[in-house]
């Protein structure tokens, strides 16, 4: 009977506990979904009534008016931040895999020092690039083309790329790769048919990073795009902004289309991020 009386306060405790974290978690939730909520209600006024309310304030009469317009101008910009964020991605996903492959289950010499050097160019600021970066675009022509952005993307993801990989690949078996040697599998043999098919968790959170940091970056998408047409989305959003009077309404329903893209990547496979994450968080 002790024992008994003993277990209720402490499962009373757990609960009071549980219950308290779960609060905590709905008031950060909130916290952080109050500018979506700024994005869709501010785009869903007319110019007259942003001009007249506060940017919290529910829309009296709500209109779509601003959505339409906004995605009339961000359109053809979708198309070319898909056309630089899709093969920029994959090329950067599948380098990283083959680094980290080599790095993690090759053991050569230097091997260590070449890891680093790699890494090393994530603490590379863009601002200290742009100006040899755009000389060098030039000298291969493709300054100004969206092919300049899928390559400066794709050797920009490569140290990232390459610690996930490598982290991952760190957690397999050594004795799963010998067992291919013995089959007759080389270093590519070995990579086809055992590391590629049990990389999955790994290509996903680096498609769901990389997706995400070339979707919304800005800096080079400004500096090597020239004409108009050749925008993504990030700079034609800031274009939607007029030279002398700024349409809120039409600027955060813009912003709001610009940010469904990632939103959706998130929600449909932001479970498996995390699992990828975890997969290659003990080794490496």
């Amino acid at each position: 009977m002790i024992a008994v009386q003993n277990v209720n306060p402490l499962r009373a405790y757990f609960k009071k506990k549980k219950l308290g974290i779960y609060l905590l978690l709905i008031f950060f939730s909130i916290f952080f979904l109050l500018p979506v909520y700024v994005l869709i209600v501010t785009g869903l006024k007319s110019f007259k009534e942003v001009g007249l309310s506060n940017m919290w304030s529910i829309p009296l009469h709500a209109t779509i008016a601003a959505f339409e317009k906004a995605f009339s101008k961000l359109a053809p910009h979708f198309i070319n931040s898909l056309i630089i964020t899709v093969p920029a991605t994959l090329i950067s996903a599948l380098l990283g895999s083959l680094n980290g492959y080599i790095l993690s289950k090759w053991k050569f010499k230097g091997a260590n020092v070449i890891f680093v050097l790699i890494l090393f160019g994530m603490f590379i600021p863009y601002q200290s690039v742009l100006i040899p970066l755009v000389q060098f675009m030039q000298v291969i022509g493709l300054y100004g083309k969206l092919g300049g952005l899928v390559l400066v993307h794709s050797i920009y993801g490569i140290p990232i790329t390459t610690l996930i990989f490598r982290n991952y690949y760190a957690e397999v078996p050594d004795e799963l790769l010998e067992a291919a040697y013995l089959d007759g599998q080389g270093i590519l043999g070995v990579y086809r048919y055992i590391i590629f098919p049990i990389s999955m968790p790994a290509f996903l959170v680096v498609f769901i990073w990389q997706f995400t940091n070339i979707w919304n970056e800005f800096l080079f998408a400004v500096t090597i795009t020239q004409s108009p047409e050749q925008q993504p989305l990030t700079v034609a959003l800031r274009n939607l902004a007029g030279s002398q009077i700024v349409e809120w309404n039409v600027q955060m329903a813009g912003a709001f289309l610009a940010a469904v893209p990632t939103l959706i990547i998130y929600v449909l496979l932001g479970k498996f991020f995390i699992r990828g994450l975890l997969a290659g968080s003990v080794k490496g």
